[in-house]
């Protein structure tokens, strides 16, 4: 089989992964029963390519590379991945590939983009292969955001496993791989505790959206740019790193600090939290804020490379 992909389903992350691998010089066949999905893939990659040409296209990069397909059966006819991102319903997901098994090449490898669901969820109604059936979760914009969730179910051959991650890779995907499932996977479950202090503060009257994005942008979101939580906190423990962290800071996990049950939605919360996003927006449209954010995520990541090359350079050197 070619070296393609099918993207089935293009809503916001199908039309960014299809953006992705476009600049990756990577030919994509695209459906999505919505007739409106091929103008916001369009919109979608005017948007991202330049950031993605900042950042470095492949040399056979070109938004041409995306053809879109009437039927389902000729999207995934000859690709090597199938990289499914329809709308997060379990019904409609568990429907929807178990069509993909049946109507695709037995060598594809399926990947759902889900952000919660587990494999074997998933493949309930998948008869003809389960085995090749892998959670690929990516991280919005997806056409910047290195990161991919590689998740395996209790059925996931280890063959899938390595062609997904092999794909990805030559992609240019920094790759998370999970030979076993976890609920929410780790980065939404580590976005999702954050999530719901947040909301219990704003539901409490304790802070305002805009102090709560202030509170991590101008703090540990930068520290994070560059090391996770972990290493964050070793460092926080001077000399006697994380030993001292948790030593000494340990009997404050059980200070009554945090909330990490979900508030109840109530109407007055959701309005708040809607009423503070668009104040904090000051006029902002959400196409504003898109490329607003994609500019500085291009400088963040670029400036990440640069100390990456500038380190391994210095290794080479013997510094």
């Amino acid at each position: 089989m070619s070296k393609s992909v099918a993207c089935i389903g293009m809503g916001v992350i199908g039309c960014g992964w299809a953006s992705h691998f476009a600049g990756q010089g990577i030919e994509v066949h695209a459906w999505d029963p919505d007739p409106k999905s091929e103008d916001l893939f369009k919109k979608t990659i005017q948007q991202a390519w330049p950031s993605m040409e900042k950042l470095g296209l492949s040399e056979n990069a070109s938004p041409n590379l995306v053809f879109f397909h009437k039927e389902i059966e000729e999207a995934v006819e000859s690709c090597s991945l199938i990289q499914e991102s329809s709308p997060e319903r379990l019904e409609l997901k568990q429907n929807l590939l178990s069509t993909i098994d049946k109507v695709s090449n037995s060598e594809s490898v399926i990947a759902s983009s889900t952000s919660g669901y587990l494999v074997s969820d998933l493949i309930l109604n998948c008869e003809i292969a389960p085995e090749r059936i892998v959670v690929g979760h990516p991280f919005n914009p997806v056409y910047l955001l290195p990161l991919v969730e590689l998740v395996a179910g209790p059925k996931t051959s280890i063959s899938a496993m390595d062609a997904a991650e092999s794909f990805y890779k030559d992609s240019g995907k920094v790759v998370l791989r999970l030979e076993k499932e976890v609920d929410g996977f780790i980065a939404d479950r580590l976005q999702e505790a954050m999530w719901r202090e947040a909301l219990h503060m704003v539901a409490n009257g304790e802070a305002t959206v805009e102090q709560l994005d202030l509170s991590i942008t101008a703090g540990p979101g930068l520290r994070w740019a560059l090391m996770g939580p972990m290493l964050t906190f070793h460092l926080a423990g001077g000399e006697g790193g994380m030993a001292h962290m948790l030593d000494h800071f340990g009997p404050s996990l059980k200070s009554p600090w945090t909330r990490l049950e979900a508030p109840e939605l109530t109407e007055s919360l959701r309005n708040a939290v809607v009423s503070g996003c668009l104040e904090e927006a000051a006029g902002r449209s959400v196409a504003d804020l898109v490329l607003e954010r994609d500019k500085g995520l291009t400088a963040i990541i670029q400036t990440l490379k640069d100390l990456d090359s500038a380190s391994s350079e210095e290794e080479q050197n013997g510094e």
